[in-house]
């Protein structure tokens, strides 16, 4: 079986992730991936394409040139901000009852019920997708996908949660990538593979709330059966405390967001002797010393307002009491110290990391929350069997071959004719070139020659007889004329 290569790009809103993997069958192996700095993003929205744009072509520029490859097509994730989510169902007769319900027949059911639903505004709206509730046949209802194949029945119906979002925003996308000449193989709606890569079968079964902190979005999934049962948003996430800190401490957003990342905490109290350091900030006059416990003060404070949030959300979802799974926070805002005890601490759920599970074989730094979505969208393409992302390596220059050639040497020499020999000459008359006596023509000679593979070097005595040849053609015409 051939190799084949997936692409996917994660467009946050301070990173843009972009991810290679190998695939051969069942094995998937991660070749690449690198964060690279946003730019055009607002809250997972993209505000200026042509700036997003002018980013993502230099971070696929240094993909391509590091794995000597050409890409030719990605996937990629749509926005978690502006999402509405409606409920659809749809009804189909079947002609031959007596036929298994098929796998087919249940694609074609969710198809309808995407294609049937009213969009609010079909100008501004698009469907992002869709997520199977509950199927019902003859004789039962709430049967799962994986129990209504199968089945005899004359009729089949489901019931469907839909996802609306910003038409504004697809269409964004596909203006950066045509300007790249990079075709979208497919747009994923991002919580769903996301939950596909850091949550276990169990834990979507008992109940879980996948909490995805990024840097302008936080968004809230709630899974129970098997099935995503529930999805909300807020747009605030890291980038949010970032500013309240470059505000409190009137320093520079680059400046925030490295003192965010090496001294940000959540619970104060429970920084122990990390609390009585002091940061000297030495880029103004006098030197501003900012404590590290007053750090962790707003970065508590901000982290309680988006966890209360998301806990309402939660209470919206009517779900709060089937979690037995608990809590999974995953995003590069899930990086922070002490938040996961905070979580704990204001939910009373249990609380773990979201990390990309052991699927595949990876280079270094892949295994990190800020690169789920990214690692979910490879394993989702490969799952959707979507082709062949590249196109063939590039081949490396051939080097340059040293070859033995035979060089016959049968060009007669000419006599060195002097500028006085050539002024002194009559009109019309033509000047006479000497011939070599025999004993004088030199005989072959062997030489090794530096030559391009499939390509040969002329030979430097054929040039020069050719330039002496078309000196005295030219004197000749020019003495004729006169």
């Amino acid at each position: 079986m051939e190799d084949k290569y997936i692409a996917s790009i994660d467009l946050g809103t301070s990173k843009f992730g972009l991810c290679v993997a190998r695939v051969n069958g069942d094995d998937i192996q991660i070749v690449y991936y690198r964060e690279t700095p946003a730019d055009g993003m607002r809250a997972s929205l993209i505000h200026n394409p042509m700036k997003a744009a002018q980013r993502l072509k230099d971070a696929i520029g240094q993909a391509e040139k590091e794995l000597m490859i050409k890409i030719l097509q990605v996937v990629v994730g749509m926005p978690r901000w502006e999402v509405e989510q409606v409920s659809a169902s749809a009804v189909i007769e079947r002609s031959n009852p007596n036929d298994y319900i098929s796998e087919e027949e249940v694609r074609s059911l969710k198809f309808t019920a995407l294609e049937t639903y009213p969009l609010p505004n079909p100008e501004k709206n698009i469907m992002y997708g869709g997520v199977a509730q509950s199927f019902s046949i003859d004789d039962e209802i709430q049967l799962v996908e994986g129990d209504v194949v199968g089945t005899l029945s004359s009729t089949l119906s489901g019931n469907f949660k839909v996802f609306i979002g910003n038409r504004r925003a697809t269409t964004a996308l596909d203006k950066i990538f045509n300007s790249l000449e990079i075709a979208p193989a497919k747009k994923y709606f991002l919580p769903d593979v996301v939950a596909r890569t850091v949550l276990t079968e169990e834990e979507r079964n008992s109940g879980v709330a996948l909490i995805d902190m990024g840097a302008g979005v936080t968004s809230l999934s709630v899974y129970h059966g098997g099935i995503m049962r529930y999805y909300a948003a807020i747009p605030f996430g890291g980038r949010a405390i970032t500013d309240d800190i470059r505000t409190e401490c009137s320093i520079s957003a680059d400046l925030a967001e490295k003192i965010k990342r090496r001294f940000g905490a959540c619970q104060p109290g429970k920084l122990a002797s990390l609390s009585e350091k002091v940061l000297q900030i030495r880029l103004t006059e006098p030197f501003k010393e900012v404590p590290v416990r007053y750090i962790s003060e707003i970065v508590d404070t901000r982290c309680r307002e988006i966890i209360e949030a998301i806990l309402y959300y939660l209470q919206e979802s009517g779900l709060q009491n089937s979690l037995r799974g608990g809590v999974v926070i995953t995003g590069g805002g899930a990086e922070l110290a002490n938040l996961v005890p905070l979580m704990k601490e204001m939910s009373g759920y249990d609380v773990r990391k979201g990390y990309p599970r052991h699927m595949f074989s990876t280079i270094a730094g892949v295994y990190s929350t800020s690169a789920t979505a990214a690692i979910g969208m490879v394993l989702a393409a490969k799952e959707d069997h979507l082709p062949d992302c590249i196109s063939a390596p590039i081949p490396e220059a051939e080097p340059e071959e040293t070859v033995e050639v035979e060089v016959i040497d049968n060009t007669p020499p000419v006599n060195n004719v002097s500028d006085e020999e050539l002024s002194n000459g009559e009109t019309g008359q033509l000047l006479n070139f000497e011939e070599v006596p025999a004993e004088k023509v030199p005989k072959k000679k062997k030489k090794t020659v530096k030559v391009n593979k499939g390509e040969q070097k002329p030979n430097f005595l054929t040039i020069a007889w050719n330039t002496v040849k078309n000196t005295a053609l030219d004197i000749y015409d020019r003495a004729n004329e006169e």
